[in-house]
């Protein structure tokens, strides 16, 4: 395969442009990204502290939310400081190697993340469907064997990507990622190698994961909501459904912000590139700042908690 005099052999800095398009605005854009952040890590802090804290909460239900505000705390602190520095500092460049560490951990705790909601799904629907044999088959050691197999599935689905870009790919066109942060296919565009084997592998990746969790969670749920109407008392009903209503949120607003910003890079050819990379930005920031605000708001076990924290 002949390579042209204009690529670059196994770069060691990469330069990530920000946001382009709006670059002379990036300083101000930084300003609601900042604010989600910090929402982000104390709201998260609070809900593992609250967890961690309080033995009645050391249920399958609040193990598992404290998973996923562990999960938003690493996968916000993975995309935000670099993405300041670049908005408020000018500091663009980064290593190649601690590229590939971020795309690796975005996309790790990405999946981490949907394999925790798809696990809460699963303990929502046996404690209402099958509520006398919760206790038993939720047991917290099955509760660890479910993170420990959902962080291992995340982590060798991704592993692979990595490997292929490193090991695979030596000459590149660019050392500039049009992007705010480093994302798998916005690694691999810089490849003057034939990328369709890394480009199907993501794409197998995605599916995999997002397909198989959203196909679970959905059955879950639909069987959740056929047993909660067929409960005879309308309180019954509104008891069981109150239970789900957080979760509901938080699972809606990551899917369908996965899947809109999935298919605005994909086939959304004529929407500027900015819109592109706020959308997917938005996506990795929005369920760690969202989610604490969610589960304070709709959970009352973690809202009474809450409050008592902040009143001392």
């Amino acid at each position: 395969m002949s390579i042209s005099n204009i690529t670059i052999f196994m770069p060691s800095v990469l330069t990530l442009i920000g946001i382009p398009g709006l670059e002379a605005v990036q300083c101000w854009i930084g300003i609601p990204f900042c604010v989600m952040y910090l929402i982000a890590i104390i709201g998260n802090s609070l809900l593992l502290i609250i967890i961690r804290s309080e033995r009645s909460l050391h249920e399958p239900m609040y193990i598992f939310l404290g998973m996923l505000g562990a999960t938003d705390i690493a996968l916000a602190t993975s995309i935000v400081p670099k993405m300041l520095g670049i908005f408020w500092f000018h500091v663009p460049e980064i290593y190649f190697d601690s590229c590939l560490l971020q795309m690796c951990l975005i996309h790790t705790f990405q999946g981490i993340e949907s394999g925790i909601l798809l696990a809460m799904a699963l303990d929502r629907y046996v404690a209402i469907c099958h509520p006398l044999r919760h206790a038993v088959i939720f047991t917290h050691r099955l509760v660890t064997q479910i993170g420990t197999v959902v962080a291992l599935r995340a982590t060798f689905l991704v592993a692979p990507s990595l490997i292929l870009i490193k090991f695979r790919f030596q000459f590149y066109h660019t050392t500039i990622i049009s992007h705010s942060y480093c994302e798998h296919m916005a690694i691999v565009k810089l490849a003057a190698e034939n990328v369709q084997i890394n480009k199907i592998y993501g794409l197998f990746v995605a599916f995999t994961v997002a397909g198989f969790d959203l196909m679970f969670i959905t059955l879950s749920y639909i069987q959740i909501f056929i047993t909660v109407f067929r409960l005879p008392q309308k309180e019954a009903r509104l008891k069981a459904f109150n239970t789900c209503i957080a979760h509901i949120c938080v699972f809606l607003q990551f899917y369908l912000l996965a899947f809109f910003s999935f298919f605005t890079h994909r086939f959304g050819a004529h929407i500027p590139p900015y819109i592109h990379i706020l959308f997917s930005s938005l996506y990795l920031l929005v369920p760690p700042f969202l989610n604490p605000l969610v589960y304070g708001a709709k959970t009352k076990q973690i809202r009474i908690h809450m409050v008592k924290m902040l009143c001392l």
